[in-house]
């Protein structure tokens, strides 16, 4: 008998098309495994077992199954998505218990792509902070479960580094996808601004949040895009030669970069040399005030979706992080730094086709109650780990974390690939190079 477990979404979809397997036999694995095994792990708020067994029957029943990309293809939705019929509480006591009427437009394309949603996956409340934890539980990294996922879209990489699904979806405000991928050996990619639809939370924070896939391979992270874009991301042929920037560089003023981070930037930038890229080190040109604004950003962001919950029923973590943000809500949404940021970085990647750079600068925090901590404990935990992600969501460029390089427990390393506007092919063909010149084991060795 032939195991779906641990295969690709691409795989898994052939297979079905070609009905070599079933949508309900190849969840029906899933489904045990996320028995066996999310205990551990902490990856679901919801698991949809019964309900996900009879959209597996609608699936195999469709008349244009031969068709269909992600035929029979368990994924996971992060659970600040509705997925209709199911309670999209976003990790926290706070918000309503109100089964959701309709799917979110990128849960719906995964549905119309021959998806079955296998559940909702585990975030920090309000998917603030880049470590999962709080009233629906913690998630774990799968290779080493003493640590953090990461967030916000920390269930969702669990679920997929655990083998509970091939792909999953998750968001990217502030870093929220390309941290947990990190942490837990994954692809994503968060893309530009208006590539795919995005419609998280209220305003999408200032426009800075964008859905994308999260996934084991390149191809599976580019079918997923594909799907929730609905535009064809197919592979195109690169130039022989690209100009690759590389740096060690924190954009936070005083946070150092660990060795196996940098030394995994290192290491990818020997494989693009080989490749026949030029590559050289450059540092953006990062000012002093980004930290500022970063925090000023991600405050204001909280306190918009705060508005109309409970107080009484928020983290205190929450509570401070959305008040200080109220001061600054007016003069985020007129984005006057975020422009200046953009128009600072443009020269830069005008003579850079890429960007290559650390996608953390150490390993994530414990696995602990993080949410029952301080505001400032939990601010200068996420900043000194995971301070090479902001800058672009507030340019609104595209940006990549892949696996490369492991850390001295043996969990992965990541790098972080950054392109100008436009360029998520580009970054894709990179990442897939370096795929192909040193493969990762995709996913955590559990059983």
């Amino acid at each position: 008998m032939t195991s779906w477990v641990g295969r690709t979404a691409a795989e898994i979809a052939a297979a079905v098309r070609e009905k070599r397997a079933t949508p309900r036999e190849v969840l029906a694995e899933h489904l045990a495994r996320i028995e066996r095994l999310d205990g551990r792990i902490g990856a679901f708020r919801v698991v949809r077992a019964e309900a996900a067994s009879a959209e597996a029957d609608e699936v195999g029943a469709r008349g244009d199954l031969g068709e269909l990309p992600l035929a029979g293809v368990p994924v996971a939705v992060k659970d600040n998505l509705a997925v209709r019929g199911e309670t999209n509480r976003v990790g926290s006591a706070a918000t309503p218990d109100t089964p959701a009427e309709a799917d979110h437009s990128v849960v719906a394309r995964l549905r119309a792509a021959g998806a079955v949603v296998v559940g909702l996956t585990n975030v920090p409340e309000l998917c603030v902070f880049g470590t999962t934890e709080g009233v629906h539980g913690t998630s774990r990294n799968p290779w080493d479960t003493s640590r953090t996922a990461g967030g916000s879209s920390g269930g969702s990489a669990a679920a997929v580094a655990a083998g509970l699904v091939p792909v999953a979806l998750g968001n990217d405000g502030m870093g929220s996808l390309r941290i947990p991928a990190a942490n837990c050996g994954l692809v994503t990619l968060k893309p530009g601004s208006g590539v795919v639809p995005a419609g998280i939370s209220d305003g999408d924070w200032f426009g800075m949040s964008e859905n994308g896939p999260l996934a084991t391979t390149v191809e599976d992270a580019r079918l997923l895009l594909s799907v929730i874009a609905g535009t064809e991301w197919e592979r195109r042929e690169m130039p022989a030669t690209l100009d690759v920037a590389v740096s060690l560089r924190s954009p936070i003023a005083g946070v150092t970069i660990s060795a196996p981070y940098a030394n995994a930037v290192r290491e990818a930038a020997g494989l693009l040399i080989k490749a026949g890229h030029q590559v050289r080190r450059a540092d953006p040109p990062y000012p002093l005030s980004l930290g500022v604004t970063s925090l000023a950003t991600w405050t204001a962001g909280t306190s918009v979706d705060a508005q109309g919950l409970d107080p009484r029923l928020l983290a205190r973590r929450t509570r401070v992080h959305a008040a200080i943000g109220r001061r600054f809500v007016k003069t985020v949404r007129e984005g006057g730094a975020r422009q200046r940021l953009r128009e600072r970085l443009e020269p830069f990647f005008a003579e850079h086709d890429v960007l290559v750079l650390p996608a953390l600068a150490r390993r994530s925090p414990k696995a602990e109650a993080w949410h029952e901590r301080g505001w400032l404990r939990n601010v200068l935990a996420n900043t000194t780990y995971s301070p090479l992600t902001p800058p672009w969501n507030l340019t609104g460029w595209p940006a990549m974390s892949v696996p490369f390089g492991t850390l001295p427990s043996g969990a992965p390393a990541a790098v972080q690939l950054v392109g100008r506007p436009g360029s998520e092919t580009v970054l894709l063909e990179v990442a897939e190079e370096l795929e192909r010149r040193q493969p990762w084991r995709r996913t955590a060795p559990l059983d």
